[in-house]
């Protein structure tokens, strides 16, 4: 079985397609003209967007989708109704019926997943995503953001610099970004932009030439046992990675990593990167930024929160590093709109506004109420709706998520979103609730979604920021939770 990830021509298979790591590799290859196809066992516009691109969707997850690569007839006289999908296919048409696919999967597929037994069967190649990532960050001169927070926004941001600067990047993130029209673009220049998650232990096996680092903490449970495991995957990551850029706000990053280029908030750590005269406002952010000393020039930004600063930070640590005058990274950082779920505005009803963020660590969650406390008008509430994402997670950091919410008026919390995870029975919202009780005068818990846009519905005021915080599916409640309160203003 061949060990490493062939870009020649052979065609892909993506079991599990729609998420937002696998898909973003898939358009890439797609937008490369190799052949993909892939599983998903719901249609979405990800799914839809990868049709577009020559990808094609069976709409299942099951056994008899590899059998299209080893029948004997000709693809070109396959039906739609014979591939699960509702045209035809001309792009697999191409292929040699002989060919096997190389097949991707994530740490969501399992060896008891059919589609995944049937590649073992056939004699598939069969690679990680993470695996395939390497192999892309290895055909290209690659820009690699990791870190436990902030990730998404820092490698979303350099990608829009580079591409406003004229670099035409190849980009791979994990979040939709408006400047793409998605969560990966396919530039025509030697760089490459890509998110790097450390979720599965995977990331020990990217090798960037430069890469980023924004902070490390412990943030799955459910595959490592504690935060030191956490940071060996990071040291490893960082040991094969040929420019090291960190955070050095983060005493593990400082400490344990020691970057090659440094940035900081404050000036005082005497980083390579750092910032004076900071104002954090309800449109934005701005700061002087410093570069071993000597001033660049102001940094404007329309993010908000400290949190947001120090990923432009890392930016402009980037941008210099590729030889970019300050003029067009402050430029970029200042129109860039950030990626959505990451202080998204979904809406406005009766003068509620509707925010949707994908925070889902005690430390996003903090930084993300802050961010909503700024933009809340005096006597204005801030409405925190959070949804814990696994049982592992809300378990390990039930005493931290309780103290998470001091910058909220009002929390309401519902069932925990297991994300695949068995229930044990240890851990549970309601108790959740109580431990936030005991700091916070009111909690609510609303045990499903439609409970919650209920209360919503009957406890929201005008001119309340309405904060959706979480990584599961509590934002499908938005769009008609804002249909009703413009129905029913009263």
């Amino acid at each position: 079985m061949p060990n490493s990830v062939d870009f020649s021509g052979k065609p892909f298979h993506f079991i599990g397609i729609g998420g937002i790591g696998m898909s973003a590799l898939a358009y890439i290859l797609a937008e490369r003209k190799l052949p993909v196809s892939g599983s998903d066992v719901r249609s979405s516009h990800i799914t839809q967007r990868l049709e577009a691109v020559g990808a094609h969707i069976f709409n299942s997850q099951e056994a008899s989708n590899l059998e299209f690569f080893r029948s004997k007839k000709d693809t070109s006289e396959r039906t739609s109704a014979e591939i699960g999908r509702k045209t035809n296919t001309p792009l697999l048409s191409t292929v040699d019926i002989h060919t096997l696919p190389q097949v991707i999967c994530s740490t969501a597929i399992n060896q008891a997943n059919l589609e995944y037994k049937a590649a073992i069967d056939l004699g598939c190649a069969v690679f990680h995503r993470s695996e395939l990532l390497a192999a892309l960050i290895a055909d290209y001169s690659s820009i690699a953001v990791a870190g436990t927070h902030g990730k998404t926004t820092t490698s979303s941001a350099i990608a829009y610099m580079l591409l406003q600067a004229g670099l035409d990047p190849t980009i791979v993130v994990g979040g939709e970004v408006n400047a793409w029209e998605g969560n990966a673009r396919l530039g025509k220049s030697k760089y490459l932009v890509a998110e790097a998650d450390e979720s599965d232990g995977s990331l020990v096996k990217l090798s960037a030439e430069i890469g980023i680092i924004t902070n490390i903490e412990l943030d799955h449970p459910d595959h490592y046992h504690s935060l030191e495991q956490v940071i060996e995957t990071f040291q490893t990551f960082a040991g094969r990675c040929q420019t090291l850029i960190g955070c050095i706000d983060c005493a593990t990053v400082r400490d344990r990593l020691q970057p090659k280029i440094s940035y900081s908030l404050h000036p005082e750590t005497n980083a390579d990167y750092t910032v004076s005269d900071i104002e954090y406002r309800a449109d934005g952010t701005t700061a002087t930024v410093w570069e071993r000393g000597k001033a660049l020039g102001k940094l404007n930004l329309r993010l908000l929160g400290e949190h947001n600063l120090s990923n432009a930070i890392a930016s402009v640590a980037v941008g210099r590093l590729l030889n970019l005058d300050f003029a067009t990274i402050a430029s970029s950082i200042a129109n860039f709109e950030g990626a959505r779920r990451r202080f998204e505005l979904r809406g406005e009803a009766n003068g509620i506004i509707f925010i949707d963020d994908y925070a889902h660590h005690p430390s996003e969650i903090r930084a993300t109420l802050a961010s909503a406390r700024l933009q809340a008008q005096p006597g204005a509430r801030v409405v925190a709706i959070f949804q814990p994402h696994r049982y592992s997670r809300t378990l390990t950091f039930l005493s931290e998520f309780a103290a998470a919410f001091r910058d909220a008026d009002l929390v309401v919390i519902t069932d925990i979103y297991s994300a695949g995870e068995p229930n044990l029975g240890q851990v549970s919202s309601q108790q959740l609730v109580l431990l936030i009780g005991k700091r916070h005068s009111q909690v609510t818990y609303q045990p499903t979604l439609n409970a919650v846009s209920q209360f919503l519905c009957q406890n929201l005021n005008p001119q309340d920021i309405a904060l959706f915080l979480g990584a599961g599916n509590l934002n499908q409640i938005i769009p008609e939770t804002i249909a009703a309160i413009r129905q029913n203003p009263d």
